[in-house]
């Protein structure tokens, strides 16, 4: 243990920084399980709170060694704002590792795996990180990639196998010996992380969050769930191990592939569960659609579960449904929604998808994604493809009417340090002066969703910007406007149909929209007048609602490109290319 821990650890050390907030908790309550993750998979464990077949540490080691590391990283050379990518599989070194680097001022870089090995080098190239903390293989890799990686000079290799550079036990190791460690003082503007975006709608880019944009998430995140300390969470999604920690939450990591929550075994999901009899279990729509055919399916109960987040994508309702069935009677599901650059904007429950907004959506109204968190503002603009250097350039639309969705607020992020030409397409700046204050400025951050708001201040998803379809009238001007998630809903209602998406098709003179067709289990219609007889039933489906009547151009494919991270947002920038070719 790291010499001097306790001086160390007094949380008033810091000014703003997220770790301060797990050393606190770890004063409280030392000998609460931290972070626990699985030896094995198939436990069915009789005892609760603590099972056995898992590795698991305290808040108290937690704390300690993250002290130890962050003491040893110093030591090592890595320097207040130096930035250091973080690959490690989701785990307790894992979480030791953010906590270490969040105490010793690193920068860290964050990425998820799930974009590919192509996208993931690019990005790290982009991010031009000094250091590496990695898997062996990793380290490998990077070691042959010289030319991307040339500022990358101080790494640790984490897990088994031949280390390339020091390895993590060495770096304990160095923090032990360590006397003389100071921790930085860190403020609420100090640079925490660069947050890759999932790059579903566009190259990956790297978002700097701040320590204070990290500080506020927890707030926000514990105040409106009601999440207590002492709690147990399944955490199928790893960042949200780091707000755990910070809440006196334990952070228990299932036996999955975290890069692929579509391909989960969710006989590993319900084990975890029901061995930890978790309170709260954190994941994307992915997970918990195959958790939730697996209990309907076998009349599995979760009785312990009393909240479940899905987050990352709209829910769809047979999601909903099948997991409110099969949790604690008093149990709530939420969808929180928001995205890497402004995290949480806004959530909205099962219930009240399931008893008021559901059926609006299945007739085109889009989805409800409920109301906004505490220190959010938000606005609907008058959509605009370029960049609006100032808000005075921006037309705020009234309730019920389409457009742009614009937020502020502590946990909204101003900038990208990669791919930096982005900031001027999405981020908006507002000069205004506070009563009996100097001049202040805000960012506004564009969150590149259309929809809008309701009488009682919720927002209505229609779709993403870009992937609306302007179609073109007869003189070669732009004549209507159809939005994706409207449209959509219309064709999904159709038994056959598992999802849908609207795409545009032609040139830019002769745009027409069309949609294209997954049905269920991806099983396509056998027979050529099976074909014909299904794309006429949603021809007419298509004509039973205003805005799609004039979709006649209808395609099937026995699955939809989707994105890796939450196996839910389609690709229909793809399928556009797709489609035009299909219908020459």
């Amino acid at each position: 243990m790291l010499s001097g821990t306790t001086a160390i650890a007094r949380p008033d050390m810091v000014s703003v920084n997220v770790a301060g907030r797990m050393s606190a908790m770890a004063q409280v309550m030392p000998e609460a399980v931290a972070v626990a993750e699985t030896r094995r998979v198939g436990l069915s464990s009789k005892s609760s709170r603590n099972p056995t077949g898992y590795r698991n540490v305290s808040f108290g080691q937690l704390d300690a060694d993250s002290w130890t590391i962050a003491a040893g990283l110093q030591d090592m050379g890595v320097e207040p704002g130096m930035r250091i990518a973080l690959l490690v599989r989701p785990g307790i070194d894992f979480v030791s590792l953010v906590f270490a680097l969040l105490k010793a001022g690193a920068v860290q870089i964050l990425i998820d795996p799930g974009i590919g090995k192509r996208n993931l080098i690019r990005s790290l190239s982009e991010a031009r990180p000094q250091g590496m903390i990695a898997a062996p293989a990793v380290q490998f890799l990077r070691s042959l990639l010289q030319k991307c990686f040339h500022d990358c000079r101080l790494n640790v290799s984490v897990g088994q196998g031949l280390p390339w550079g020091v390895s993590l036990d060495e770096i304990r190791r160095r923090g032990e010996k360590c006397t003389n460690f100071q921790p930085p003082i860190t403020s609420a503007d100090s640079p925490a992380a660069v947050i890759f975006t999932s790059g579903s709608t566009g190259p990956a880019k790297g978002v700097l969050y701040r320590q204070g944009n990290f500080d506020r998430q927890v707030t926000e995140i514990r105040d409106f769930y009601g999440i207590q300390p002492g709690e147990i969470d399944l955490a199928c999604f790893p960042l949200f191990g780091l707000f755990n920690a910070a809440m006196g939450v334990t952070t228990v990591f299932p036996a999955m592939d975290f890069s692929r929550p579509a391909r989960v075994n969710p006989r590993n999901i319900v084990a975890a569960v029901n061995d930890w009899q978790a309170d709260q279990a954190f994941g994307s729509p992915a997970v918990w659609n195959r958790v939730g055919q697996y209990c309907e399916e076998r009349s599995v109960r979760l009785p312990s579960l009393k909240r479940v987040l899905a987050a990352g994508a709209p829910v769809a309702v047979r999601v909903l449904q099948r997991m409110v069935a099969c949790i604690h009677p008093g149990g709530t599901m939420h969808t929180p929604y928001g995205a890497t650059e402004a995290l949480p904007v806004a959530s909205i429950s099962a219930a009240d998808v399931l008893a008021e907004t559901a059926r609006a959506s299945e007739e085109g109204a889009g989805v409800c994604i409920g109301t906004r968190f505490g220190g959010i503002d938000w606005r609907v603009i008058r959509i605009h493809d370029g960049p609006i250097s100032a808000l005075a350039g921006a037309d705020e639309l009234p309730q019920g009417e389409i457009g742009e969705l614009i937020v502020r607020g502590p946990v909204v992020t101003t900038e990208y340090v990669t791919r930096v030409e982005a900031n001027a397409k999405a981020k908006i700046y507002e000069s205004r002066t506070l009563a009996g204050e100097s001049p202040a400025s805000d960012f506004w951050h564009r969150m590149g969703d259309v929809g809008y708001l309701d009488e009682q201040d919720r927002f209505w998803f229609c779709g993403r910007m870009s992937q609306r379809v302007q179609l073109s009238g007869s003189n070669g001007n732009r004549e209507k406007t159809l939005f994706t998630i409207p449209c959509e809903s219309i064709f999904n209602r159709h038994s056959d149909v598992f999802r849908s998406a609207l795409v545009g098709v032609g040139s830019h003179t002769n745009r027409r929209a069309a949609i294209v067709v997954e049905p269920h289990s991806g099983r396509m219609p056998r027979g050529k007048k099976r074909r014909q007889r299904l794309i006429a039933e949603l021809r007419e489906t298509g004509q039973s609602a205003d805005h799609t009547k004039g979709i006649d151009q209808i395609l099937m494919r026995k699955s939809l490109p989707v994105d890796v991270r939450h196996n839910v947002k389609i690709n229909r920038e793809q399928l556009s290319v797709w489609a035009s070719k299909k219908l020459g």
